[in-house]
Parts: structure tokens; sequence; C-alpha cells
């Protein structure tokens, strides 16, 4: 129910109210007059009966009657009836009375009441018994209640008509009322806060009601002004922390290409000691053309594998915008591992490394990357003797612990297993706080595994970790497996 029917219906329900008290007080003073009728009716019966009794016992019956004949003659109202009844069994003149009634008149009182006749008319009657008369004889005095009837009814009348006429005219005003000073200012507040709601917040409110309406336009202008504001800090904190976050990620990053860099050195030493004896061989002049040019090759083939490895270091350490796309994660493994290959050689550490068919998922390639290689080269620091670290892709059904009410579903799991002494137990909960690390001075930033929580959890995954000391640490990383991803694998 609208606020203006709400609002009518109280309005008209309080009128019926007043005008239910009104008539009951109007209806109270009609039964104060039927009252003052009756009363009237047995005065006039008292005054009638003593004159009859008295003409009666001096006079006659004879008298008594023409003095009767004679008064209703002379009467005020025509209408009115003065006459004399018998009581006698089986008089043609006999009264209508109840016997209750005429028991009262036997015992010499009057019975007064108002009776509505057959054509309608209201009549105020009274009985009185004339005791000098010598048969039961009953004196009737009746008067015409035509004013009073008319006067009720018109007044009855005027209270209906008096109540439909307020009802309409404040049930309209209500309404007039109510789309003026409420329907349209609410309508313009609901407009408002949709707009509002929507993150819309242009356009205030102009609302020149000097009452509750306008100041509450005046507080939802306020209130619009300060989430506007509120929002455009936000977007602006949000950009500084996005940026601060990438620019954290790529220096970590950076920390990352130099603990490498010595590997990529060494492995560049092979090629590059190739090329010098073969340039030495052809500068010597002491080959035959088809040893030059073998030679020639073989120098050819050393520089396209070093250009190879320093592009795979350029495009690891090189910072790129985030860019979602479907990408097999088996080949994004397969390149992380190539280039922490010659890191995991130095330290005597075997990389075991497992993958069945092509397996796809929505990830930004560069950041899975630097995820593979922060854990991956946490796994080989853990291992200062050597070992083996075992990395396998595949799928997993799981329940993410991100939604405990989800049900079960296929995810993306990359594992990556080390050999090195473990992690305490008290440390497992803050592996992922930045800047927490067990490692001595100089050996890490404690920022990998902060990065490599962030990343996968901006990719709807999470990572597991399960770690026993003196055997070593498991990390098993998941990921959404969406479903353009099984069309992608088939």
């Amino acid at each position: 129910m609208r606020l203006a029917t709400k609002i009518t219906v109280a309005l008209v329900l309080g009128i019926l109210a007043v005008m239910g008290a009104y008539t009951y007080i109007q209806v109270s003073n009609e039964v104060v007059l039927y009252k003052a009728d009756i009363e009237r009716a047995r005065r006039n019966g008292l005054a009638w009966l003593g004159a009859i009794e008295s003409v009666w016992g001096h006079e006659g019956e004879e008298r008594a009657r023409e003095l009767i004949a004679i008064s209703a003659r002379r009467a005020a109202a025509p209408e009115s009836r003065l006459r004399l009844l018998s009581l006698a069994a089986g008089a043609p003149d006999q009264p209508e009375l109840l016997p209750d009634e005429l028991r009262s008149l036997e015992a010499g009182g009057i019975v007064t009441r108002i009776r509505r006749h057959a054509d309608g008319q209201q009549w105020r009657e009274a009985y009185a018994a004339i005791r000098t008369a010598e048969r039961p004889t009953v004196l009737e005095v009746m008067e015409p209640l035509r004013g009073e009837d008319v006067y009720i009814h018109m007044s009855h009348f005027r209270i209906l008509e008096a109540t439909i006429a307020i009802v309409a005219t404040c049930g309209l005003l209500a309404t007039l009322l109510h789309m003026r000073l409420v329907g349209r200012p609410l309508g313009l507040l609901r407009d408002k806060a949709r707009r509002a709601g929507n993150g819309d917040f242009s356009g205030p409110l102009a609302l020149r009601q000097r009452d509750e309406m306008g100041e509450l336009a005046t507080e939802i202008n306020a209130m619009c002004d300060r989430l506007a504001e509120a929002n455009r800090r936000a977007a602006a904190e949000a950009e500084a922390r996005v940026a601060a976050l990438e620019q954290l990620r790529h220096t970590e990053r950076l920390a990352l290409v130099g603990q490498l860099a010595a590997g990529v050195a060494h492995e560049l030493g092979t090629p590059l000691g190739v090329i010098s004896a073969r340039a030495e061989l052809i500068a010597s002049g002491d080959t035959s053309p088809v040893e030059t040019g073998k030679s020639g090759r073989i120098i050819l083939e050393q520089a396209d594998r070093m250009a190879d490895i320093i592009q795979q270091l350029l495009d690891f350490s090189r910072r790129r915008g985030p860019k979602m796309e479907l990408a097999n994660l088996v080949r994004v493994t397969e390149q992380t591992l190539d280039l922490i290959a010659p890191v995991a050689e130095r330290a005597r550490v075997t990389i075991a490394y497992t993958a069945g068919r092509p397996v796809f998922a929505r990830i930004d390639t560069s950041q899975i990357e630097q995820v593979l290689a922060n854990v991956c080269m946490n796994g080989i620091q853990a291992m200062p003797k050597g070992g083996r670290l075992r990395v396998s892709v595949g799928a997993r059904r799981t329940r993410s612990p991100l939604d405990r009410s989800a049900a079960e579903a296929d995810y993306l799991c990359l594992l990556i297993q080390d050999e090195g002494g473990g992690i305490p137990r008290e440390n497992l909960e803050r592996i992922f706080e930045p800047f927490f690390t067990t490692k001595r001075s100089g050996e890490g930033t404690g920022l990998g595994l902060a990065v490599a929580h962030g990343i996968i959890t901006e990719h709807g995954g999470w990572i597991e970790v399960e770690s026993d000391m003196g055997k070593g640490s498991r990390f098993s990383i998941f990921l959404p497996r969406p479903a353009e991803a099984e069309e992608a694998a088939s």
C-alpha cells in the first residue's frame, strides 16, 4: 500500500471516528428527547384525567364526553386525539394494550408510549383509567410526532451528508498534499538513491521545500558528495597500491634474475669456449675449406644458443602489464624450468619434471612464471648439499578453501617438492608474510613467497604447504580450470 493511500485511509478512519462520536452524542440527545416526550404524554394524561374524572363524577358521563368533544375541536394540533375507550370484553372501542399495560391501568397507573401506526406516523400516546366511571373506561390522549420525526430524519441525513463531504474533502486534500509535499519529493529521492546505488553521484537533488524532505535532500546530496570524494580517493589509493605491488613484484623478479645470473653466466661459458676455439682454428689458416665451413656452422649454432639463453633471461626480467590469456600450463612450466636449470645444476640439484598432456588455464604467463621460479628457487636453496626437486603438472579434484560451502571441483595443480630440511611448524603460518624469511642475511628478501601468494590469489587460486622436518616441503599451487580449457585441451 502506497504512503498516500495509508495517510488517506488513516485520515478517513479518524474522521469516521469523530463523526461516530458526534452521532453517538446526537442519538443520546434523541433519547433524552424521547424520554421528554414520554414525560409530556404522562403529564398531559394526568391533566386530562383529573378534569374528566371531576366532570364525570359531578355532571355524569354525557357531560364528560361533551367536554372531550369540545376540547378536540379547540386543540392546537388538529391531529391530536382525546377520547374515551372501553375496557369491557368485546367492546368495539377497546384500546390496543399489552397485558402488562392493562395490569398497570387496573392498578391506577398511567401508560405512556410512542408507537408507529400503520401509516408510518409516530404518535405519543397516554392511557389512564377513569376511576369515577361505572364500567371500565380508559382516557386516551394521542399527539402526533411529525415534527420530532422530521427533525430526527433530517439530523441523520445531515450527519451522513456532512460525513461524506468531510471524507471527500479531506481525502482529496490528503492526496493533493501527498503528491505535492511527499510523493514528488520521495520519487526524486528514490531516483537519486538508485543512481547513487549504481555509482552515479552526479546531479545534486534540488528540493526547495523548507521541511524534513528538504533537509533529507540536503543530507543525501552531502552524502553523495562525500561518497564521490571517497571513491576518488579509493581509486587513487587502489591505483597507487597496484603500482606499488607491481613495482614490488618487479623488484622481486629482478632479485631473482640476479640469482639466475650466475647460472646463466656458467651456461654461457661453454658455448663461448667453443666459439673461441673454433675462431682460433679458422684464424690459424691451417684448416681446409670443409673444416672452415664446419667451424663456421658450429660458431653460428653456439651463438644462437647464447642468444636464446640471454633472450630467455631478458624476457623473464622485462616488466610487462598483466595480460590474462588461455595458455598451456605445461609449456609455461617447461620454459621456467629451462631458465632455472643452470642454477639447479650448480647447486647439484636434479629437477625431476612430470607432465602429461597439455593443460590449459586462463593466466598471466609472466606472473605464473615468476611464481614457479620463486617457489623452485626456494626449493633449490633449501637443499644446500644437493638433492632432487620434483615438479609436476596435473589436475586434482578438491574443494576450495576460499569458499567452504562450495562443492568439489576440478582444479589445475602445480606440485613442487624438495628434499630440504623442512619448515618449522611455528613458521608455516608466516611464510607468506612480506619480508618474513628464515634465510641468512643476503640470501633472500622475504618477498618471494609473498609475491607468489598474491599472484595466485589474484588468479582465483590458492597455495597449500606441507612440510616434514628433515624430509622436505611440498608446495601445491591450485588454479581454477575454466570451461574453455577443456575445449582447448581436446
